[in-house]
Parts: structure tokens; C-alpha cells; sequence
């Protein structure tokens, strides 16, 4: 595979085919040790997730309320909220994730504005359109594929995870959907910190493998909305799906996001938090308004 200087496959796993890439990026200030890490949520999917002197940037959408998103076969979704931070606004972005190729996730704007040399790890399908949009430093993951990123001293895994987009018969209608595990230090066995991101999938079986290789997840982030095309077939999950996900992964703290942002978001986020109090989970959960931000400091393992 070639895909750059600082991107190579470099080994496979045993017992499953499984991809490894490196990202080597040039090193900043040297991180504090201890240091906080942030995830800051803007809106929809995307969020900023600053750590040990990562900025990663989630599902990039920044359309403004009253926009809309083509979501293919003629479907079209009308933004009712604005993002907390416009795409010209933001910090220097190390590297985005982006969990499967749909305008709510990668709109026109971001498609045109974005600096075409961002590393974006994604799905192999969406990086493969992203090539043809330009995007020159696409890399593209297969479940359980990784990607070893160092900065300076700093090191982070991404692997991606299973997700699904819709029911099985619906796939061949819908995007190939990524959720993804960030560990954050050199050691992968005892990370710093170990964050998850759901993507836009449902429950499926498939899921319960995610806490079996990578337990001791310390925040997930949580694609809800209830997302409904053709106002019938839900493609992401609702509230009570929500919490059947934490319930799977148990992880120690959770954030929802990608709720209320657009008109085909039919579940609201008081159905999830309805869901999450009658299950008593609530000391677990953790809400963001717009522009709001999650700090967490190491885990202690």
C-alpha cells in the first residue's frame, strides 16, 4: 500500500487480517505530564478531542441552520441547529475521524475548505471518495484495521470498530459505517486513556466484540438521533438503543452526541435521557450543550 511518506502498512495481526498504518506527525511542545485531556462538542458527530498534544476532530459538519445535506438517492436533511465553532475558527487539526462518508458527517463546505493534506482515517470506501475529492492523505481501515499515530514523544492508536448503519437488508442502500477506539499513550495494554466512538451504527451482534478486545473504556461517545429515512427505516440509534450500546461496552462515563441537529433526528435526547435514568445510569452519563466541553485527567488502571 502506498500512502505517503508518513503513512505505511507495517504489519499484520496474527490470527486475523489485520492492517496496521503509521501517521508520523511533526512534534509540538512536549505534553505535560498529568495533563488534562478535553472533548469539546460542537455539534451533530463532531467534537474536538485535545490529549497529550493531539487536537483530533470528529465527523466534520459545520453547515448552519437552515442548511441542508444530500444523502443520497435524492434524500435530502434540513440542519435546525449551528455549530458551536465555524470550520475557519478552528485550532490546528492533527487528524480527523471520520466515521463513514455522508454529508451530515463531511459536508459540501467542509469538502471544499478543508486543507486537502489533513490525515483522515476513515472507512476504505470513504477514502476512496475522498481521494477523488482530492484529499491526499486518506487512509483507509477495515474493522480491527489500526492506525499508530506519533507526535514527538506522544503516541495514540485508532482502531476501527464495528458498526452498521442499518439493518442488514439495508446495507447495500447505506454507506460502510466505522466506530473507533482512541488509546492514548505508548502502551496499549494499559493506555492512558481509552476512548470510544460509536459512528452511526444500531445494535447488532457485532458489537459485543468491542469490550472483549478493548475493555476498560473510559468515555464513549454515542451517535444517537434515532435517524430515520423516509421517515420509516432508522439508521442510528435512539435513546433506548443509547443505552443497550453502554450496557455492551460499559464504559465509565458517556457523552451523546449527534441529536436534535437535523430534521430526520426523530428521537430527542430527553428519550435518552429518559432511558438512561429509568436503567440508573445516570451518574454515568455526562450532557453537552453546544460549545460545551468534557474534561478528564488519566485513568488510573
Amino acid at each position: 500500500m502506498n500512502l505517503g511518506a508518513d503513512v505505511r502498512a507495517q504489519e499484520a495481526a496474527p490470527l486475523a487480517a489485520v492492517d496496521t498504518f503509521t501517521l508520523k506527525l511533526p512534534p509540538a511542545a512536549a505534553p505535560v505530564a498529568g495533563a488534562e485531556g478535553s472533548v469539546q462538542f460542537i455539534g451533530t458527530a463532531t467534537v474536538l478531542v485535545r490529549y497529550q498534544g493531539f487536537t483530533i476532530l470528529t465527523d466534520p459538519n459545520f453547515l448552519h441552520k437552515g442548511d441542508h445535506v444530500h444523502l443520497g438517492y435524492g434524500l435530502t436533511a434540513e440542519r435546525l441547529t449551528n455549530p458551536a465553532i465555524d470550520l475557519d475558527k478552528l485550532p490546528p487539526i492533527d487528524l480527523v475521524v471520520l466515521s463513514h462518508m455522508h454529508e451530515d458527517h463531511f459536508d459540501k463546505l467542509v469538502q471544499e475548505k478543508l486543507d486537502k493534506n489533513t490525515p483522515i482515517a476513515t472507512t476504505r470506501e470513504a477514502a476512496e471518495a475522498l481521494k477523488r475529492l482530492g484529499f491526499t492523505r486518506a487512509i483507509g481501515l477495515s474493522t480491527w484495521d489500526r492506525l499508530e499515530v506519533e507526535k514527538g514523544e506522544a503516541r495514540l492508536r485508532i482502531t476501527a470498530v464495528p458498526g452498521r448503519h442499518g439493518k442488514a437488508g439495508m446495507q447495500a442502500l447505506l454507506p460502510s459505517v466505522m466506530g473507533s477506539v482512541f488509546d492514548f499513550g505508548p502502551n496499549v495494554a494499559t493506555p492512558a486513556y481509552r476512548m470510544y466512538v460509536s459512528g452511526d451504527t444500531l445494535i447488532y451482534d457485532d458489537l459485543k466484540t468491542i469490550p472483549q478486545r478493548f475493555p476498560g473504556i473510559d468515555l464513549a461517545l454515542l451517535h444517537l438521533g434515532g435517524t430515520r429515512i423516509l421517515g420509516v427505516f432508522k439508521v442510528t440509534m435512539d435513546g433506548k438503543d443509547g443505552v443497550r450500546l453502554m450496557q455492551i461496552v460499559q464504559p465509565r462515563r458517556a457523552i451523546p452526541i449527534h441529536y436534535d441537529d437535523y430534521d430526520v433526528f426523530k428521537s430527542p435526547l430527553s428519550a435518552f435521557a429518559s432511558e438512561v435514568k429509568a436503567a440508573g445510569l445516570d451518574k454515568q452519563v455526562t450532557y453537552l450543550a453546544h460549545g460545551e466541553t468534557y474534561t478528564f485527567a488519566p485513568a488510573k488502571r
